[in-house]
């Protein structure tokens, strides 16, 4: 049922997505997916969860495994995560195109998701770095507009070609911090 869901969301959207659907391209009874979920949007929501939660391991385990330093570990959790967003390009349309629209419920865990990504992101950055206080908000905000853009393309799996632009944009503000002196944390 969550990858019917998946599935379907990616090709028709969530809002034209029915129970029907839902049900016949899984292969089981109405009755099964009420009795695990108690509808179109708790399923959505468990199948959000559920991809959000292997893409957060998959970025934290690619940040754990390099022997670097922040910089390094900064790049290989972006790379952990173009590779996620590759290797699953229906659940990444899923999680950053429908579920910004999908439900207010959705749209409140996407925005939580974007907070993880941000607090990751943070947790990785040089600590004696001082920027302005948005600055990772914004950086991880730019690369969540950039899949949003090309998981909806029809090459989502060229993803990972993105790395070299998207690691140079996310770690140039904490290469040029002299560049932020006027805009220091509070």
């Amino acid at each position: 049922m969550i990858d019917a869901i998946v599935e379907l969301c990616a090709e028709q959207g969530y809002e034209a997505t029915k129970i029907a659907d839902i049900v016949s391209r899984a292969g089981v009874a109405r009755k099964t997916l009420y009795d695990n979920f108690d509808g179109k949007e708790d399923l959505f929501l468990s199948a959000f969860d559920l991809y959000l939660s292997e893409a957060k391991t998959a970025v934290a385990a690619a940040c754990d495994s390099t022997g670097g330093g922040w910089q390094q570990r900064i790049e290989s959790g972006l790379a952990g995560l173009l590779r996620f967003v590759g290797d699953h390009p229906t659940a990444a349309r899923m999680c950053l195109v429908e579920a910004t629209s999908a439900t207010r419920s959705a749209s409140l865990r996407y925005e939580a998701a974007i907070a993880d990504f941000v607090a990751m992101l943070k947790e990785n950055a040089p600590p004696d770095v001082e920027l302005p206080e948005t600055i990772e908000e914004s950086l991880v905000g730019g690369v969540a507009w950039i899949l949003h853009q090309w998981t909806r393309s029809s090459e989502p799996r060229r993803i990972a070609e993105l790395l070299p632009e998207l690691s140079q944009f996310v770690l140039s503000p904490y290469n040029g911090s002299k560049n932020f002196q006027t805009g220091k944390r509070k």
